[in-house]
């Protein structure tokens, strides 16, 4: 088989992977609906919503705070959201002076507050500085979640709400993540404009 012939077929055999994960995206149903409710109690109650993740989980991250923030599709105020993977200066100062295991844990206990919620996005669920920031936002008393794949490592044991994508290719699982963050950020808005009709 040619080069060309192999690409060809990379191509739909991933796409096929593809499939296979969100066929079983009806599965994670019930936790997403407890992820919304714990989002709309977070900004309800003046909280905010926090995200962080290493490599593509941090462009992730980042990616649906700004949904939050500037919008998602519906013309509305801003929501209170951040990510903490996108400060360099904190980043590389804390990691240069302590240790990277620590680097969100320390903004955790820096910027949360009870009524906010905090997710940690970790494909493996072993990442040592999602752990410990996931448990410094519990020891704070905040809502923690944990978007996470394979067996859920032990993140699963950490979060109030660990979603679990039962697969073990990072690619995929982070497909699913982006798919649950972004029906978060549809479902949020359709919880804003029923507000607004009110």
């Amino acid at each position: 088989m040619s080069l060309n012939e192999r690409v060809a077929q990379s191509y739909l055999a991933s796409l096929q992977r593809h499939v296979d994960v969100f066929e079983t995206m009806a599965n994670y149903h019930q936790e997403c609906i407890a992820l919304l409710e714990a989002c709309q109690s977070t900004l309800a109650a003046g909280g905010k919503v926090i995200w962080f993740g290493n490599g593509g989980s941090a462009a992730d991250a980042q990616h649906l705070a700004a949904e939050f923030v500037v919008r998602y599709k519906l013309e509305r105020g801003p929501l209170a959201s951040i990510a903490l993977t996108t400060d360099t200066s904190i980043l590389t100062a804390h990691s240069n002076d302590y240790h990277f295991d620590s680097v969100f844990e320390r903004q955790v206990q820096a910027l949360c507050k009870p009524e906010d919620m905090v997710i940690g996005l970790t494909t493996s669920g072993t990442s040592p500085n999602i752990n410990l920031a996931l448990q410094a936002a519990n020891d704070i008393g905040a809502y923690t979640v944990a978007l996470t794949g394979r067996t859920g490592g032990k993140v699963k044991d950490i979060a109030k709400l660990p979603i679990i994508i039962a697969n073990d290719e990072t690619a995929r699982i982070q497909e699913a993540h982006m798919f649950i963050g972004h029906w978060l950020c549809e479902a949020v808005d359709m919880l804003v404009e029923a507000e607004q009709q009110a």
